[in-house]
């Protein structure tokens, strides 16, 4: 059974919860800012802006766990 938006943001919220001690210990940090036909659009804020591995955490990291546990996201935007 899929979940309803407002379900799928709170999950969403959830998981950024649990991967912003991750980013928090290198000077950065994360923010959720939508969730629009099945994009997650965050802004990573903090060290994390100018960060050459940014890349890798938004996909590899991020975008992995997210999809992983919310199979319906197709993908995370990081917004300026």
């Amino acid at each position: 059974m899929e979940m309803t938006k407002k379900e799928t943001e709170t999950k969403i919220k959830e998981l950024i919860d649990k991967m912003r001690p991750f980013l928090m210990s290198d000077g950065g940090d994360i923010e959720f800012v939508e969730y629009s036909d099945n994009i997650v659009y965050i802004r990573l804020i903090g060290a994390c802006e100018n960060c050459s591995m940014i890349d890798i955490t938004l996909k590899e990291g991020i975008e992995e766990m997210l999809v992983t546990e919310i199979p319906e996201i197709k993908g995370v935007v990081n917004l300026p």
